[in-house]
């Protein structure tokens, strides 16, 4: 059976939430008709404010064209196969030479023009975070005392304005950095704006800088909402060694962004494929597609430490040549065996379990939806990751300083 054609289908914004923990799905539907599976709009879940996601799992006995959503859905054999073959013709027509060298060499020049282009209309407040995230909770309380979030790709406002609308806390401080000159506009002219609890700066989180007001140990919170993917590869150590320079021990990060397989990866036309996972849009703005592994050895540091042994750097160091690095394609760094000298291969000196992480991961998972098209009988896959990293209470100074 042939998978449908998705290509040519908009996507919804991707700012949908998914339960920090994922549960098991029901073994049973109790008596009567719960509210995520309930037509009647006086007791369904669109009364909530914001929409509870999470809790609509595809049964055998579903018909899944009875709700335009399901959660935690897999994608089917023949989807996989779809995705596979989609794949292999984004391989097979790449971006030019000259586009990946126009797209890369000044990313912040295509964000100033989407945000020219849609200023705050493009994407929707995502009144879901303090759910999905209860530290933003505990920071907007009353009696939190004195605490910073630091938003890093905060765009229009999006998430720092619904952040700032619920806070209580008399001495909660925002920074909302962006590399977008115009998005950090937008914001400072938003009619929200308020300068005792909020200050927007435009900042490169893959710079060498740090934000302007913020120093060393003072972030009880980063927020990374859809931004990580904006990066190339070769950008994530300075980004990673950023936020873990900026954060208190025992901080901590809140992360959401695109898995693999999402649809926006599956419809990607032709000339769009820059490296395995990394793409370029039609509004020249770039976007990477995780797996779950790989942003484990991201934010535990690991991949660096490979990366900066297969470039005889040492750990923590910037690597310049890391695009040269082998990637499966999974998007996982391929690590090059060590030889004895009678060219046997030994086993690696510093195995996974003893390499010091970084940042402890919380919680990492995969947020999978199942999207219907009811009308034409489609279905669409989106995948997201979603994960809480903390910077550990006891840290070792050694990655600061090989910076």
């Amino acid at each position: 059976m042939a998978a449908p054609d998705i290509s040519s289908l908009v996507l919804t914004d991707p700012s949908l939430p998914t339960s920090s923990k994922i549960p098991s799905p029901p073994i049973a539907i109790s008596q009567g008709t719960p509210s995520h599976r309930s037509h009647d709009p006086a007791t369904n879940l669109k009364r909530t404010d914001p929409f509870q996601f999470g809790s609509r799992y595809l049964l055998p006995s579903d018909d899944p064209f009875e709700f335009n959503a399901w959660d935690h859905v897999e994608p089917t054999a023949s989807d996989l196969a779809h995705f596979e073959s989609q794949l292999a013709a984004q391989r097979a027509a790449p971006v030019t030479d000259f586009d990946r060298t126009r797209f890369n060499s000044d990313p912040a020049r295509w964000w100033n023009r989407f945000y020219s282009n849609n200023t705050t209309n493009f994407f929707k407040d995502r009144k879901w975070l303090q759910q999905e995230f209860p530290i933003l909770q505990e920071v907007t309380q009353s009696d939190a005392g004195k605490k910073v979030l630091l938003e890093v790709g905060a765009g229009a406002g999006n998430s720092c304005f619904p952040v700032l609308k619920g806070n209580e806390n008399h001495d909660l401080m925002i920074y909302a950095c962006d590399f977008s000159q115009k998005a950090v506009e937008l914001i400072r002219e938003s009619g929200v704006y308020d300068e005792d609890h909020l200050r927007a700066e435009v900042w490169d989180v893959a710079s060498i800088d740090l934000p302007a007001g913020l120093v060393e140990g003072t972030v009880d919170v980063v927020l990374l909402i859809f931004i990580f993917s904006a990066l190339h590869p070769t950008q994530w150590e300075q980004a990673v060694r950023n936020i873990w320079r900026l954060l208190k021990p025992d901080g901590e990060v809140c992360f959401r962004d695109y898995g693999r397989g999402d649809l926006a990866q599956v419809r990607m036309k032709k000339g769009r494929w820059m490296e395995e996972n990394f793409y370029i849009r039609g509004d020249g703005t770039r976007v990477y597609f995780f797996g779950e592994n790989e942003l484990r050895d991201v934010w535990s540091g690991r991949v660096f430490q490979i990366t900066a042994n297969l470039c005889q750097e040492p750990c923590g160091r910037v690597v310049k040549d890391a695009s040269s690095i082998e990637r499966d394609r999974d998007g996982n760094q391929r690590s090059t065996p060590e030889l004895s000298s009678d060219g046997e291969e030994r086993q690696n000196s510093t195995p996974k379990e003893q390499v010091d992480a970084l940042f402890e991961i919380a919680s990492l998972g995969v947020d999978r939806r199942l999207l219907i098209n009811r009308h034409k009988q489609l279905k669409m896959y989106r995948c997201w990751m979603q994960g809480r990293f903390r910077k550990p209470k006891q840290t070792d100074t050694d990655f600061e300083n090989n910076g």
